[in-house]
């Protein structure tokens, strides 16, 4: 009854979510904070003015979102930790500063970075060769490349889990397919600085696209939207279900040249014309109108990674150092899932995965101060 594509399906795992009891979860790379209190006015103030809205379909082109996106990355640089707050005003770092006006035509938003790079895969990654991808990479990525039918080559880690770059290089260009990998990457929590991924962009085919996942540049990242105005087959995704608060509002987008964001609303039109809701987009533009708000919280989130770090190299642990909001850690002398075990018998969730290579590992989301103090203090006692 089911055709053979669907045979050959290996879906996603999530991160545990469990409703036998409460815990503290540490195990999804979620934000720990709430978004700001104005995009809970903005989404009452919605409802309250304009219930028909709910009965009809939004905009399909989400144009104001866009608009406000755009002014958010113009403000911010694209790295919230780094930016300069002054009250409600926030001004890009300097080694973020992007050396153009980013617009709206070069935004396309939709249902999470997931759907995003559901039709980034199928605009642009041919079935007929071989996608490069690195050894431990977000695990959405070999899913997507099943879904539409196109092998993948992999490509071992470095020993210090950094991305190895001209081995990515030469097989992109031997399959003369196209590149994506996240910058910070996950689950590493390893970042490559701006000048790397421009020295890979100059030595990748320019004819095939170069597609950098910035999910969790904002917790300390290098933003590669200043090198859109170098390279014209560079496109970026990026999400507001790290360091914008929102992983319930399923937000994701791209920045890159509008004749890019052309293919992929191309695509869009061909499956979902109306794929924002009503009630997101109000969220999304608010969170995008109070960067402060946001900036603020992924200092607090980058604050609390260095404390945490510094926490287990003094109890003897290994860890990745991260540029994201968690961190990759083993202990030397108990297994990974041991470790998951007995932190989730102390009432707290962190992710452990069974991949070879990083079995070993817990990946650890970071909190509040309140929740890190707990997770440390149940680490002191296993």
């Amino acid at each position: 009854m089911i055709s053979s594509r669907m045979k050959n399906l290996h879906p996603y795992v999530p991160g545990e979510q469990p409703k036998d009891r409460e815990y503290i979860k540490l195990n999804a790379n979620e934000n720990p904070y709430a978004p700001s209190s104005k995009v809970q006015e903005a989404l009452v103030d919605f409802i309250n003015r304009n219930p028909m809205k709910l009965a009809l379909y939004p905009d399909p082109d989400s144009l104001e979102l866009h608009a406000s996106i755009a002014d958010m990355l113009n403000k911010t640089g694209g790295v919230l930790c780094n930016a300069v707050v002054n009250g409600e005003k926030v001004e890009p770092a300097e080694l973020d500063k992007i050396p153009f006006t980013v617009t709206p035509e070069m935004i396309y938003s939709g249902n999470g970075s997931d759907e995003v790079l559901s039709f980034v895969f199928y605009a642009f990654f041919d079935s007929g060769r071989k996608l490069v991808l690195p050894e431990f990479t977000y695990s959405f990525y070999p899913v997507y490349a099943g879904f539409y039918n196109i092998e993948t080559d992999v490509v071992p880690m470095n020993k210090d889990w950094s991305l190895n770059k001209e081995e990515m290089l030469s097989r992109a260009k031997k399959n003369g397919s196209g590149l994506i990998f996240a910058n910070p990457n996950a689950p590493s929590g390893i970042s490559l600085s701006r000048d790397e991924v421009r020295k890979m962009l100059e030595k990748a085919d320019s004819n095939q696209i170069f597609v950098v996942d910035e999910a969790y540049c904002d917790f300390g990242g290098e933003s590669c939207i200043s090198l859109l105005a170098e390279f014209k087959n560079l496109l970026i995704v990026r999400t507001f279900s790290k360091s914008l608060c929102g992983a319930g509002m399923r937000l994701g987008y791209v920045v890159s040249s509008p004749e890019i964001v052309n293919y992929i609303t191309t695509v869009k039109n061909s499956l979902n014309h109306f794929p924002i809701d009503a009630l997101a987009q109000v969220a999304g533009n608010a969170a995008c109108k109070n960067p402060a708000y946001y900036c603020e919280c992924a200092k607090k989130v980058v604050e609390e990674r260095e404390s945490f770090q510094n926490f287990l190299k003094e109890k003897g642990w290994y860890f990745v150092p991260s540029k994201t909001n968690f961190v990759l850690a083993k202990h030397p002398c108990v297994s990974g899932e041991e470790v998951y075990k007995r932190i989730k018998q102390e009432g707290i969730l962190v992710r452990h995965f069974s991949t070879k290579g990083i079995e070993e590992y817990v990946r650890i989301t970071i909190g509040t101060k309140e929740q890190m103090n707990a997770l440390k203090e149940a680490i002191s006692r296993i």
